[in-house]
């Protein structure tokens, strides 16, 4: 790939910006002869990974990790009706093995529910056993026939995060459902992402919940990403498959469910709200490479400058960054384009006068640049990238905030979903919100509206004028 020549679409062209960031910061290459499956270039791969370990780290606390087949026959993933009923279009079936046709077609996982709880029935036995807390990462298949978009719509998801969690009362579910918003707050913010926590209507939820609490973010063309959702399953599931315990006083209950998932969204949520028209913006925390060093090699000190260098990368791999010496013989224009696109937080510059100065040349990749003391170089970088997160995480808040408004009339919603999000009032009633998405032409997202930017005063319904709370309407990927 060539390293100059060639920039980037402006961010304001959103869909041709989000198209080539792909490629050219080296995150997916969608040339895969499948339609919806997409490769991921090492550099994405690594941003993939640190992306899930941070979310890994947040789950383990509580939560173990298990790994089920991708595999489900077709016995298990018909039981539950209203289930099967929303997936049954999305479903890819294996039907031969070789030339030897299947006695049972079996269906590649568009989510796990039925490949899972069969086995929750054998391993759940006494209130002893719970709560049960598994999740897993694997991919996932769904035959997606509208338009596909590389991390955000695709046939299959290769890193879907779901956990599946079993308890004794409806209530102690609901708590769990609870405590996986906060979760999925806390991953988020260590993204620096705006999320906006809301119910999803009873038509939108999870087939077979009792409902589903979902988590959206704004993307730069106003549009509303799902990038996290939690599912209260009552006992729908633990009737279909008998997963049953032995309560304190020897009888045996059905148990109660919760699941909840995160996909690769997670990472096109980082691309889209942080990047810039000179590419990536990474947050420190998921960066694959934090730090990147740039020798600068003038006259006849060019050995010295790389042993500088050396001993710069070595102190802070020592205290745990990711960081990468650019000695490659390039000009350094060309070494600040590869790593600017492919968003590294801080680059570190050292030429012969930082050395003599004692010092070195820090920039962020928002173009922050200050000369840094080569002593105690460590403790700065640490002040340094915290100060670069806060920005990140503050200008997204702002640029969320700036992409809701609340409205009171028809018009003010059609104008406003030109832009972003609006904020209607909804009575609850299926009809209007079946005349309001006719009108606006977007849909009722949720209520239950948990967001720092949206007050939770209610008023008139924005069509019958009954009382109403706030729901949030607005154009989904």
């Amino acid at each position: 790939m060539e390293e100059e020549g060639g920039s980037l679409p402006a961010k304001k062209d959103f869909s041709a910006w989000y198209n080539d960031i792909l490629w050219r910061a080296e995150v997916m290459d969608v040339r895969y002869p499948v339609k919806g499956l997409y490769v991921w270039y090492p550099h994405g791969f690594a941003l993939r990974r640190a992306v899930y370990q941070s979310l890994r780290d947040l789950l383990d606390v509580d939560h173990q990790e298990a790994l089920f087949p991708l595999l489900i026959p077709k016995t298990e993933f018909m039981k539950e009706a209203e289930h099967i009923k929303g997936f049954e279009e999305e479903v890819y079936w294996v039907t031969h093995g070789g030339l030897t046709e299947l006695d049972i077609p079996l269906a590649l996982r568009p989510t796990s529910e039925t490949a899972i709880y069969p086995m929750y029935a054998l391993w759940v036995r006494s209130h002893a056993d719970l709560p049960m807390k598994l999740y897993q990462i694997v991919n996932t298949f769904r035959y997606e026939t509208k338009h596909t978009r590389p991390l955000i719509r695709l046939r299959e998801i290769t890193s879907f995060k779901e956990a599946h969690t079993v308890h004794a009362t409806w209530e102690d579910a609901e708590r769990q459902v609870e405590a996986a918003v906060v979760l999925y707050r806390a991953f988020y913010n260590q993204l620096c992402v705006p999320v906006i926590v809301s119910r999803r209507p009873d038509w939108d939820k999870f087939p077979g919940a009792d409902y589903t609490i979902a988590t959206d973010t704004v993307m730069p063309d106003g549009r509303t990403l799902q990038i996290g959702t939690v599912h209260h399953l009552g006992d729908h599931f633990s009737k279909t498959f008998d997963i049953t315990y032995e309560d304190q006083d020897g009888d045996q209950q059905y148990a109660y469910q919760a699941c909840y998932g995160i996909s690769e969204r997670s990472i096109a949520a980082i691309i889209s709200i942080h990047g810039d028209d000179r590419g990536l913006v990474l947050p420190p925390d998921v960066a694959p490479v934090q730090v990147v060093i740039v020798p600068i090699i003038i006259g006849k000190r060019g050995e010295e400058v790389l042993l500088h260098a050396a001993a710069c990368e070595e102190e802070l791999k020592q205290a745990g960054f990711r960081v990468r010496t650019d000695s490659r013989s390039l000009r350094p224009g060309a070494k600040y384009y590869h790593w600017e696109m492919r968003g590294v937080p801080l680059r570190i510059e050292i030429g012969p006068r930082d050395i003599d100065a004692g010092s070195v040349v820090s920039v962020t990749r928002l173009g922050e640049k200050n000369p840094m003391a080569r002593a105690g170089l460590a403790g700065s970088v640490v002040r340094m990238l915290d100060r670069f997160a806060a920005t990140l995480r503050a200008r997204a808040e702002e640029r969320m905030k700036e992409s809701i408004t609340r409205v009171t009339s028809m018009d003010e919603a059609v104008s406003a979903i030109a832009s972003g999000i609006a904020v209607v009032q909804w009575c609850g009633a299926p009809e209007c919100a079946e005349e309001v998405e006719r009108i606006v032409d977007a849909s009722i997202l949720g209520t239950d509206v948990r967001s720092p930017y949206i007050s939770d005063t209610g008023g008139p319904c924005i069509v019958c004028g009954k009382e109403g709370k706030p729901a949030i309407l607005g154009r989904s990927y």
